[in-house]
């Protein structure tokens, strides 16, 4: 069975709050878990103590039991200090799609076409 530290959505229509829990990785969002470890608020500033709320020795045993973080679970274990999270890099995401780059090409042609006009 494999564990997830992920999150559990709770809250009202439009007021998210998150519950910080253990569930096997087939279980779904909201449904069973095994234990609950704490707590996420992202309606509360980010330098409010209460937006993440988090039992430290709970997450070090089911991290060495072998559970897997979640992304945004792991940002909070690496601001605890618990583990190091690498910083992603996509650079294509950056890159405008497909048919944008044409929009861009069509210009440039457009662009071209008007100076050679101008300079005849």
């Amino acid at each position: 069975m494999s564990l997830k530290i992920r999150l559990a959505r709770a809250g009202a229509k439009k007021r998210p709050f998150y519950r910080i829990v253990i569930a096997d990785a087939r279980s779904p969002r909201d449904g069973r878990f095994i234990e609950r470890i704490g707590s996420f608020d992202p309606m509360l500033s980010k330098d409010n103590e209460k937006r993440v709320v988090l039992d430290i020795e709970r997450a070090k045993h089911w991290l060495s039991v072998g559970a897997q973080a979640t992304d945004r679970v792991e940002r909070f274990l690496d601001a605890a200090g618990l583990l190091k999270r690498e910083a992603r890099n996509n650079p294509e995401k950056a890159v405008p799609g497909k048919k944008a780059q044409e929009r861009v090409a069509e210009r440039a042609k457009k662009a071209e076409a008007a100076a050679a006009a101008t300079a005849e």
